[in-house]
C-alpha cells in the first residue's frame, strides 16, 4: 500500500512540473481553412473543439474550468465555452478581491503575425463575455502568446485543438 502511495505522489508531481504555463491564453493559429489543434498551456488535453474538458482537465476553482477551446480560424464562442465562463464569471463575483489574466493561444500553423491577432480576439472574447456578465473589467487582463506557448505538444488535429484556447488563470 506504502509503494502505490508513493507511485502516485511521484506521478502528481511529475504531472505538475511538466506544465508549461497555468496563467492560460486564449487563441488558434493556422491560417484561413487550415485545421488547427494543440495541447493547452497548461499540459492538459481536452477531446472536444467546443470548451469542455477533458479528465484530469486544470481548474480555476475547485470545479471551475479553466479554459475554453475555439475552431480552427475563430475567436466566437460556442455554448460550451459560454457554459465554462459562466462557472468563471459566477466564481469571481464570489472573490471579489481576485483579479485573472486570460491568455489567448493558437495552434502552430500561420504566420506569428497572424496567431498573436487570432489569440488575442479570443482573450478578448473571453473577457467581453466576463464582463457582460458582471466581473469588473479593471480585474481581468489579457495576453496573446499565438503559437508561441503550445499547451499540447505535436503537429496532430488533437494538439492543434488543444491549443486553440483561451485560459484564465489569478494574476
Amino acid at each position: 500500500m506504502r509503494r502505490l502511495m508513493i507511485a502516485i505522489a511521484a506521478t502528481a508531481l511529475l504531472a505538475a512540473c511538466s506544465s508549461d504555463d497555468t496563467a492560460g491564453t486564449a487563441g488558434t493559429g493556422g491560417t484561413a481553412g487550415s485545421p488547427e489543434g494543440g495541447i493547452d498551456r497548461s499540459g492538459v488535453s481536452s477531446s472536444s473543439l467546443d470548451g469542455s474538458q477533458a479528465g484530469g482537465a486544470r481548474m480555476l476553482a475547485p470545479g471551475v474550468p479553466d479554459r475554453v477551446l475555439f475552431d480552427t480560424d475563430r475567436s466566437s464562442l460556442s455554448g460550451e465555452a459560454r457554459g465554462v465562463l459562466d462557472s468563471q464569471a459566477s466564481w469571481l463575483q464570489r472573490t471579489p478581491g481576485m483579479a485573472v489574466q486570460i491568455a489567448g493561444n493558437a495552434d502552430e500553423r500561420g504566420t506569428e503575425e497572424y496567431n498573436l491577432a487570432l489569440g488575442e480576439r479570443r482573450a478578448t472574447a473571453a473577457r467581453d463575455y466576463l464582463v457582460s456578465h458582471g466581473v469588473q473589467g479593471s480585474r481581468i487582463t489579457t495576453i496573446s502568446y499565438g503559437k508561441d506557448q503550445p499547451t499540447a505538444m505535436g503537429s496532430t488535429p488533437d494538439a492543434w485543438a488543444q491549443n486553440r484556447n483561451a485560459i484564465t488563470a489569478p494574476r
